[in-house]
C-alpha cells in the first residue's frame, strides 16, 4: 500500500500545526467504506534504551477475527515529543510498514486518537487522510472533551464533547470494563466507528486489531531490550 498525499515530515512544530490545520479540512465524517473483508491495526511501541520506536500493522480477516498478515518495522524517531503532534513521529514508520503489506484491508484501526484532537486531526485522520482510507481512532484513555459514564452494560455508548462539538464517544466493549474513546478517522461515520469497534472486541476490553498491533511491537521491543538480533 502507498499514501495517496504525500508531504515532507522534516519540518517544524509551527509547520506541523499548520500542516494538521489544513489536512483536517479533507477528513470526510460520512461512511464511505467498501464491503470489508481485511480490517488492520496500528501501534506504536518505543524503546527505554534509544531513540528506536517500532510500528505494527496487524491484519484480520474481518469474519473470522483470525491474524491474515502482521508487519513491523524499526526505525529512529525524527519528530520531538509534542502533545497533539504525534502522529509526526509515529506516521513515518507506520508507512514503511503499510508499504510492505501484501493484503490490502479496507478499514483501519488506530490505537491513537481521531477526532477527538485539539485540532480534530489525531493520527487516525493523518493515516486516513494520507492513504485515502477508512480508518478508526480507539483511543486506551481520553485527550481531550468531556464524557457522561456510560451504562455498565457491554455497548453502551455516551458522547463525547468539546467545546459543544461531539468529537466522540465512551464506548463500553465490556461490561463493568471501563470504556474507550473511539472517534472518526476517515470515511467513516462515527455510529459506524462504534459498531465495528465492538465487533472487533467480542472477549477483551481492546478490540483484536489493537491486541495483535500491541503484541507485535512488544515482542519486537522486548527483543531489542535483551540485545536478540
Amino acid at each position: 500500500m502507498q499514501p495517496a498525499i504525500h508531504h515532507s515530515w522534516d519540518i517544524s512544530e509551527q509547520e506541523a500545526i499548520a500542516l494538521q490545520r489544513d489536512l483536517a479540512s479533507k477528513v470526510i465524517r460520512t461512511d464511505e467504506l467498501e464491503p470489508v473483508t481485511l480490517v488492520a491495526g496500528v501501534d506504536v511501541a518505543y524503546s527505554k534504551h534509544s531513540n528506536t520506536l517500532v510500528a505494527a500493522v496487524a491484519v484480520l480477516d474481518a469474519a473470522s477475527g483470525e491474524l491474515v498478515e502482521t508487519v513491523s518495522i524499526q526505525d529512529q524517531e525524527q519528530f520531538p515529543y509534542i502533545p497533539g503532534l504525534f502522529s509526526f513521529r509515529e506516521l513515518p514508520p507506520i508507512i514503511k510498514a503499510f508499504e510492505q503489506l501484501s493484503s490490502t484491508p479496507q478499514l483501519v484501526v488506530c490505537d491513537g486518537q481521531g477526532l477527538a484532537h485539539p485540532r480534530r486531526f489525531g493520527l487516525a485522520c493523518h493515516l486516513g487522510v494520507l492513504f485515502d482510507i477508512p480508518t478508526i481512532g480507539c483511543g486506551k484513555s481520553r485527550l481531550i472533551g468531556q464524557e457522561t459514564e456510560p451504562d455498565k452494560e457491554r455497548g453502551s455508548i455516551t458522547p463525547l464533547v468539546d467545546e459543544g462539538e461531539v468529537i466522540g464517544a465512551a464506548l463500553r466493549t465490556q461490561t463493568g470494563i471501563k470504556p474507550i474513546y473511539v472517534s472518526i478517522g476517515h470515511k467513516i461515520s462515527l455510529p459506524t466507528a462504534c459498531q465495528w469497534v465492538l465487533e472487533l472486541s467480542p472477549n477483551y476490553r481492546l478490540p483484536e486489531t489493537t491486541r495483535f498491533s500491541d503484541q507485535a511491537v512488544r515482542k519486537v521491543i522486548k527483543d531489542l531490550e535483551m540485545g536478540t538480533p
